[in-house]
């Protein structure tokens, strides 16, 4: 197995197609199908880190309209213009290979502007990042309104970030939520972004991370991330997020159901949601359930307590006392460093996730692979092969033409 993964390391060591270096001598290189190197660049250049100045200055290989491009949005971003934030997004969605390339050089030019900020702001970040889970039917969508509406009433600029679940026939999406979110989209104080899962797994879209960078150099303070929401492992968002609020309707069946260690252990604050009328009582049954249960979880935080509050989005009531909440977690949190800490452990989480993602990508599509999957997957099918021995003779194939 060793052996196999230093095939791996050495195959992916080499360029699969030629490459374009479009920062150069900034420590940022980038990988371009059809496009030639100009220089090999050695790999310490990428212990250096991205100055602005090397952003601005070391730019190679972008043609005039994509240079205007690049400097339109990131002007527009900065200034916290909605459409170039929103064109921006799209930018770095896409699954176009060269604009894929401007997407990263827009966002190191936005990283190195955020880092002005941040050092501005005692090395503390300026933006704090909240993200929502449930089961449907939690009221998402409802919480995220009225909170979104009252902190833009406080002077807050709000981003919401919603991902909505694919279709896996057709690969649509409804994107349903910011027409759910009819008050609060027509708030110049925010921005509401669906995106479709696109079949990414953990409620979240690969591209999600990279979108609350975008947000944060727009201005906004307050960036919300809702997840898809359909399953108990769609918690993902919880790596890429200062806080995650899981959201609970009361009356949803077996309650102790609904205690999953692995979605619950990950949550700084469980808000029992729709408590109002008839059900105002199980709402009360149901948080000192899960008061009880996380006691019996280990601690994430040295410096906070998982708390469970409760609030409907109907009448408003306990909505502020949800936000003093996350407000008095941001300041633990802050005082203690371990914000700070969280956010450098989720950059080292979500660089390996997007290397899993193209090393797959890569495997795909090697010759080897290609030739022999076909053959390969009939086989299993038929049950002549098991699935572990053909992932053997795949990995096999691709190792030794490597």
């Amino acid at each position: 197995m060793r052996r196999l993964g230093v095939r791996l390391l050495r195959h992916f060591s080499r360029p699969p197609l030629a490459t374009t270096r479009l920062l150069h001598h900034g420590g940022f290189t980038g990988s371009l199908p059809g496009h030639r190197s100009t220089t090999p660049g050695p790999s310490c250049h990428l212990q250096r880190g991205v100055s602005s100045t090397a952003v601005s200055q070391h730019i190679q290989d972008l043609s005039g309209p994509e240079q205007r491009l690049l400097d339109k949005l990131y002007e527009g971003l900065i200034s916290g213009q909605r459409a170039s934030l929103a064109e921006s997004i799209t930018l770095v969605e896409t699954q176009h290979p060269r604009k894929k390339e401007l997407a990263q050089v827009l966002l190191q030019k936005v990283l190195a502007f955020r880092r002005k900020q941040e050092s501005r702001n005692g090395g503390k970040p300026v933006a704090f990042r909240v993200g929502l889970s449930g089961p449907p039917g939690a009221g998402k969508s409802s919480f995220i309104e009225v909170v979104g509406k009252m902190l833009t009433g406080q002077g807050h600029k709000v981003a919401v970030l919603a991902v909505d679940p694919s279709s896996c026939t057709s690969g649509g999406s409804l994107l349903g939520d910011k027409t759910r979110m009819t008050e609060l989209s027509r708030d110049m104080n925010a921005f509401i972004r669906p995106s479709p899962a696109s079949g990414t797994l953990g409620g979240v879209t690969r591209t999600t991370n990279e979108a609350i960078v975008l947000c944060e150099g727009a201005g906004y303070d307050i960036v919300l991330v809702e997840t898809v929401g359909v399953g108990q492992s769609e918690f993902a968002v919880a790596d890429m997020v200062d806080m995650f609020v899981l959201l609970i309707p009361p009356a949803g069946g077996d309650e102790l159901q609904g205690i999953k260690r692995g979605i619950i252990e990950r949550a700084d604050l469980v808000v029992v949601t729709k408590s109002d009328g008839d059900l105002v009582v199980p709402a009360r049954r149901i948080q000192t359930e899960y008061t009880s249960a996380l006691k019996l979880l280990r601690r994430q935080s040295k410096s906070w307590n998982p708390k469970v509050v409760r609030a409907s989005s109907h009448t408003f009531e306990g909505i502020p006392e949800v936000w003093a909440k996350m407000e008095a977690y941001r300041g633990a949190m802050l005082s203690s460093g371990e914000l700070q800490a969280r956010r450098r452990a989720q950059q080292k989480v979500w660089m390996w996730s997007l290397i899993q993602e193209n090393v797959l990508w890569h495997f795909q599509n090697h010759p080897a692979v290609r030739g022999t999957l076909p053959r390969l997957e009939q086989k299993v099918t038929r049950g002549d092969v098991s699935p572990g021995l053909a992932a053997d003779l795949l990995l096999k194939a691709f190792a030794e033409s490597a």
